[in-house]
């Protein structure tokens, strides 16, 4: 029997948590056809996997890809990094349902949330929809790299019902306004759409410093949307959160509850805190919890400490204003050029020792200049550390690293994933997903996207905070169910073949770069890999190592695995 493809003589990862084992694996028409020995057997195709890793392809259930993929549909940088589904319209922020009248206020509220550009959104994309169905027409007719599924955000729904008073604090739906509100959820997730969003982040402002709308909606409004889910297509609907842990906990907490009860499938970002075991204990006990009885609920963690990625490109972290004039200057090259000029250097300085840092030394950690950027996990080179180190004032260290790079460096912020063995902890729980890789958010200030390169080579084969087996299968099959995907998530006989074939010993991430490639000339950054042969999307290459083959075979799923 020949085959379209066979990918020979590699070490089979499948996605369940087995230990892996050597096989061959064949595809036709997009699909697995046969896993095992197929030594003699020809094919059209032959990739060699010998002494290589043969995966299901990476389920990122974080991304905000919502606009880019209009003008850069082999969506970067998470092709680069095994992904082959993501899941857009997180935090409630998406582009639909929405009447005409609201579009610019859609994408302005996307730029404030999620750093990306409103006049590239505006023209980035078609904007011929109204309806949620409509926009993921839309969003297959630009034909994706990777697989797509999407959340109704609560954002858009929340104005579409209420207007612009949908973001005051302390006004709640009327009676007709949240039976619109719960009429859009429902025909947003008939029309396709795997769920809801919502962010209740205190960070997620709108332009004119409101919170996002969704923010303050009480508990009659959110236990009536998970109903509205459930109804639009059955048990195990997603209600996404981005939640408010800081000030309402307790608010929050009974919001995941209630929706799990109503019969969602609740997933909320989180982490690990610094103070004692960074709440571990509680929410494995919590998560347990709401996993009894038929009941559903996932958290979702970054895999490393981020933030921000201070240098030269965008974010700095000083506000005055001989930084303000420098960043002015239309290149970095033009802006190294500024800082080696002895004056322009000394009156910059002088004025940010005495301004400050925007964010404390003591977070700010340098990722160097070689090939793999170093994330310092070992918490030894901060800002702070090599100052004291040298006896000189982190001012004039950052200065003259930034210098002594040509405007390379960059300096990693970590805001938030800090408390690494706590964090490590978090990961290990039973119903934790370690794939928030934040992709096509704040892609000017940092990027995370190569998450699952990091978690793959750092955390997994340098650190053994899982093992090889556990780590592909928390994201593959495990992401995969959270989303209710079929036939993907494995590699299994009969089963769609969304496919890695990685060099696991060579599995690296590499330094962002900033391009300027956004309409309009918008800029973000790119973080490449190495170690991916091939990322292959319904038995097609998208990427082989490291470039993108032209194919763009993705598909905008809209029917899923429900009860």
């Amino acid at each position: 029997m020949n085959h379209e493809l066979i990918i020979s003589g590699g070490t089979v990862v499948d996605g369940t948590g087995a230990a892996p084992f050597k096989a061959d694996v064949a595809i036709d028409g997009g699909r697995i056809t046969q896993v095992g020995d197929l030594k003699g057997v020809a094919a059209g195709k032959t990739i060699d996997a010998e002494g290589k890793l043969i995966t299901p392809g990476f389920v990122d259930l974080h991304t905000h890809l919502d606009a880019q993929v209009g003008w850069d549909p082999e969506m970067k940088s998470s092709s680069y990094h095994g992904v082959t589904t993501a899941l857009i319209g997180n935090c409630g922020v998406t582009f639909a349902p929405v009447g005409k009248a609201n579009h610019r206020l859609l994408a302005e509220l996307m730029e404030a949330v999620e750093d990306i550009a409103a006049d590239a959104i505006m023209d980035g994309l078609p904007w011929d929809w109204t309806s949620y169905g409509e926009y993921l027409d839309a969003v297959q007719i630009l034909k994706p790299a990777l697989n797509v599924v999407g959340l109704a955000g609560h954002s858009a729904i929340r104005f579409e019902a209420m207007g612009d008073k949908s973001m005051d604090e302390g006004t709640q739906a009327t009676d007709a306004e949240l039976e619109h509100i719960c009429r859009l959820v429902r025909e947003s997730v008939e029309q396709g759409a795997v769920g809801f969003s919502t962010s209740r982040f205190l960070g997620h402002r709108v332009p004119d410093g409101r919170l996002t709308p969704g923010t303050w909606a009480d508990a009659r409004e959110t236990t009536a949307i998970a109903q509205a889910v459930v109804a639009g297509g059955g048990t195990g609907g997603l209600f996404q959160v981005a939640p408010d842990m800081a000030t309402r906990r307790t608010v929050e907490l009974a919001m995941f509850e209630a929706g799990a009860e109503m019969g969602c499938h609740v997933m909320y970002s989180g982490g690990a805190g610094a103070r004692d075991d960074g709440g571990v204990a509680f929410t494995t006990e919590f998560l347990a919890k709401n996993n009894e009885g038929g009941k559903r609920m996932t958290g979702i963690c970054h895999t490393r400490p981020s933030g921000a990625m201070f240098g030269l490109a965008q974010a700095i972290p000083f506000r005055n204003t001989p930084w303000k004039e420098l960043m002015l200057l239309p290149t970095i090259e033009d802006r190294v050029a500024a800082l080696k000029d002895p004056a322009t250097r000394e009156r910059l300085v002088n004025r940010s020792k005495e301004t400050g840092f925007t964010a404390k030394p003591e977070l700010l950690h340098p990722m160097g200049t070689d090939l793999v950027p170093d994330y310092d996990l070992a918490r030894e080179n901060s800002l702070a550390q090599i100052a004291e180190r040298d006896g000189r004032d982190p001012v004039d260290v950052y200065v003259d690293r930034l210098i002594a790079s040509e405007g390379r460096e960059l300096w990693n912020f970590w805001a938030f994933g800090g408390a690494l063995e706590n964090q490590w902890a978090y990961m290990q729980m039973e119903h934790c997903v370690p794939m928030l890789a934040d992709a096509g958010a704040h892609v000017g200030i940092f990027t995370d996207t190569d998450s699952p390169t990091f978690l793959l080579s750092e955390l997994t084969r340098r650190r053994g905070v899982y093992s090889i087996q556990e780590a592909i299968h928390r994201i593959t099959q495990k992401s995969a169910d959270v989303l209710g995907l079929r036939d993907r998530g494995s590699v299994r006989e009969g089963w769609i073949a969304d496919l890695n074939v990685i060099d696991y010993d060579n599995l690296e991430t590499r330094h962002p770069y900033y391009v300027n490639d956004f309409p309009h000339n918008g800029g973000r950054y790119i973080v490449q890999s190495s170690g991916y042969i091939a990322t292959l999307v319904a038995g097609q290459v998208i990427v082989e190592n490291g470039k993108h083959t032209g194919n763009r075979p993705g598909e905008v799923i809209r029917e899923f695995s429900r009860g």
